[in-house]
């Protein structure tokens, strides 16, 4: 099944997926050729054309089935920020681009609203509303605490820039040392200082199970721990054991493993907040996502440089 937008050789000939939110694409020029791709597995379309791939979140297991027969594919072009997994699967020669941008807003405002929902006892709200329990309780402001963001991009910024204004002092930790903010090398350090550690770590050979157990002992007694990047990063066991103890409490959007199984601990412990995966997931942000696939379909079949270029190592 395809739209064909130009007949003859020089069509760029794109995969979108067969949903109501591809026409967010916007209009096309004449010189690009769309075949829909089906979202549920059956019968696929001649897909040894396709230059330039936009695949849905929901398919991924077919996209990846079908990446050795696209001899002509030239770009991945993903509606997610996060791109492992596709790590080892890419093709020698296919660029892959990512969506960075399009879900900052959102993911800062999952991220600082658990900040919130935890410190400032939300949860013991809600639980005692469920139980119709009316006995007050303290809890702690923002004001005076620091967080030390861990993947400190364009979504880290977001995060920092709505966090500020709660008095909350910010210590940026990227994979390398630039102006203002740290670098890997640099994370012991700044572990023991932090009253909040934001992970917004992307998974890579580099990043997996960086919080180890050693790296999670460092945290003060009492701290927060919110991951909203990839589970893997974090070592679930090592951070099972510190809030089961009750040194850590944690808000987790992301787990390892994923989904969480209905039997694991993390679950039922006191001191933590889950949610599915959601963080950076909006009406708004899916609209946008399709509008940059739109965006980078137009530059590649003009010839322009396509944004959010991947680098090859968050590949391997």
């Amino acid at each position: 099944m395809s739209d064909r937008r130009r007949d003859g050789p020089e069509a760029a000939v794109v995969c979108l997926p067969d949903v109501p939110e591809r026409h967010q694409v916007g209009e096309l020029p004449a010189n690009v050729e769309v075949v829909l791709l089906p979202r549920q597995p059956g019968p696929l379309p001649d897909l040894s054309r396709v230059e330039l791939l936009v695949p849905a979140d929901g398919a991924r297991q077919i996209v990846l089935a079908e990446l050795g027969a696209m001899a002509r594919l030239r770009v991945i072009q993903t509606l997610s920020a996060g791109v492992d997994w596709l790590r080892g699967r890419v093709p020698a020669g296919v660029m892959v681009c990512n969506a960075r941008g399009v879900y900052d807003g959102p993911m800062a405002e999952w991220v600082v609203g658990a900040i919130l929902a935890m410190q400032r006892r939300l949860i013991t709200a809600r639980d005692a509303q469920l139980a119709t329990d009316w006995r007050p309780f303290e809890s702690d402001e923002l004001a005076g605490l620091r967080a030390v963001i861990l993947g400190f991009g364009s979504i880290g910024s977001a995060v920092a820039a709505r966090l500020r204004p709660f008095g909350v002092d910010i210590v940026g930790v990227a994979r390398a040392r630039r102006e203002g903010v740290l670098g890997l090398e640099d994370l012991d350090e700044a572990l023991p200082a932090a009253d909040i550690l934001i992970d917004l770590l992307p998974l890579s050979v580099e990043t997996a199970g960086l919080l180890n157990a050693r790296r999670i002992g460092l945290l003060r007694p009492g701290a927060l721990l919110v991951n909203a990047g990839r589970g893997a990063t974090v070592d679930t066991p090592a951070l099972v054991d510190a809030v089961r103890s009750g040194r850590l409490r944690a808000a987790l959007d992301v787990t390892d493993p994923e989904p969480l199984p209905p039997n694991h601990p993390l679950w039922l412990l006191p001191g933590v907040l889950i949610s599915p995966h959601v963080a950076g997931d909006s009406r708004q942000s899916l609209a946008r996502a399709y509008a940059l696939a739109g965006d980078q379909i137009r530059c590649f079949a003009a010839g322009e440089r396509l944004e959010n270029q991947v680098p090859p190592h968050l590949l391997a």
